[in-house]
């Protein structure tokens, strides 16, 4: 017996098709990128097995995870355009097997040169991976669907946070076959991302015509809906406008500040999270895993307090630089001697600066003149990221000459008080534009021109 289409049955073939996109798709990418995560950051629990093992000290060990971001930033324009010639189907699964297969090399590395030198290779391999994803979902999903679909594919960075913790620790409990815990961690959770790679190369379809989970009707609905889309976007012309020519708007390098000085921030927090618990001493690898959880599910609550709060109160820009004075105060008190109340600190810093990142992003998305958000949110996102070098590079730094991470903490805390100062400054909207100005009416565009 056949089972009558939606338009037969009287739902509405596109709410069904886009209803099945999401069971189909979102969890898929949501665990590819879980796996993306923790293959970036799971160097956090090994240091100092990397110190006992083959002589990294903290120095190099800053430097190395702080690479992974300058592959990262320098291959992610190369890889966004061979995802355009090659689509986003087969580029993603080629960024899962190349990332995948790197981070497993990790378990293989023998001194400072090789370490700095896969953790590079692991950046560029990664690069293009988010913004691949994001493609992928514009072909799949209508406008009025995709903010939801990003918020729940955003929600992995955090997931991956409370899993990575229990999920190291266990791994690098095993033995065997000559090789140490942390050389199985790499391994193991670098194969996984492989594995991946197969199941998204089968599951994730190239075109809505090849989804045989879609009825005729379904597929005609949404791909009628998503051309209307590009029709209406294709009508107002392109701009290209220079780096260098964004960043004398004033609000646009405000918010280049402001993102770098999160993202410095949390980076921080990810990577020296782990030290910070084994002060508290006697702890396996497996504990300091599940204490490394606490920081983020209290962070988790927060991002989700905030956003409501913001989205009640309006002010987004108040409530930013609230979120910051409160990862500031935390980051102060982590410098206690007292390594509990150190550890409390930082759980509620982690608190302010997650929070911080999720009430971001809709500033700037407010102000940008839609001809060149894309290009700004990504001028944005690539100096952002920037932090993640320079954090764990700093604090290893520091760590190596002082002993102590302490210098770094006080860095932080000063830092997130003058974002939270410069956030004030930060405007929602631009001043005095209608709909039918001139392209030249746009600050970013004026300065363009110049």
């Amino acid at each position: 017996m056949n089972t009558p289409s939606p338009a037969r049955s009287g739902r509405d073939p596109l709410a069904s098709a886009v209803s099945k996109v999401k069971w189909h798709v979102l969890p898929l990418v949501l665990i590819m990128f879980i796996a993306n995560y923790i293959d970036r950051v799971n160097v956090g629990f090994v240091d100092r097995h990397l110190e006992a093992s083959i002589g990294i000290g903290a120095a190099a060990y800053g430097l190395g995870a702080g690479l992974f971001f300058v592959g990262y930033a320098l291959f992610e324009v190369p890889s966004n355009l061979l995802m355009q010639r090659y689509g986003a189907r087969v580029w993603l699964a080629r960024i899962m097997a190349t990332w995948g297969i790197v981070a497993a090399s990790m378990a293989f590395v023998w001194n400072d040169t090789s370490f700095y030198v896969l953790r590079f290779l692991l950046g560029a391999a990664e690069a293009g991976f988010f913004p691949g994803v994001v493609l992928y979902l514009t072909q799949w999903l209508p406008p009025q669907e995709r903010g939801k679909a990003m918020a729940i594919f955003l929600g992995g960075s955090a997931f991956a946070s409370v899993l990575s913790g229990p999920v190291t620790g266990a791994l690098l409990s095993i033995r065997g076959l000559g090789l140490q815990g942390w050389q199985w961690m790499f391994l193991i959770e670098g194969l996984f991302s492989v594995v991946l790679c197969g199941a998204s190369w089968l599951l994730l379809k190239s075109h809505i015509r090849d989804a045989t989970w879609l009825t005729p009707d379904e597929r005609s609905a949404l791909e009628n809906a998503l051309d209307d889309e590009r029709a209406k976007r294709d009508v107002r012309s392109r701009v290209h406008v220079p780096a260098l020519a964004l960043l004398k708007d004033p609000q646009i390098a405000l918010f280049c500040f402001l993102y770098f000085s999160i993202q410095l921030t949390i980076y921080a927090a990810t990577f020296w999270l782990p030290t910070i618990i084994r002060r508290m001493g006697g702890l396996t690898d497996f504990q300091v895993g599940l204490y490394n959880t606490i920081p983020w599910m209290i962070a988790i609550g927060a991002m989700y307090g905030f956003a409501v709060l913001s989205a009640k109160w309006k002010h987004p820009q108040r409530w930013l630089a609230c979120a910051l004075v409160l990862a500031a105060c935390g980051l102060l008190a982590s410098t206690s001697h007292d390594p509990v109340w150190s550890f409390a600190s930082i759980c509620f810093a982690a608190l302010g600066f997650k929070a911080a990142s999720s009430l971001f992003w809709p500033i700037p998305q407010g102000y940008l003149d839609t001809r060149v958000a894309a290009a700004v949110i990504a001028l944005i996102n690539s100096i952002g990221n920037l932090g993640g070098f320079v954090a764990p590079t700093a604090f290893g730094y520091l760590k190596q000459h002082t002993g102590s991470i302490t210098g770094g903490l006080y860095a932080l805390a000063i830092a997130s008080l003058v974002a939270a100062l410069a956030a004030l400054f930060a405007r929602t909207h631009r001043r005095g534009l209608p709909a039918d100005e001139p392209l030249t009416s746009s600050p970013m565009l004026r300065h363009a021109e110049h």
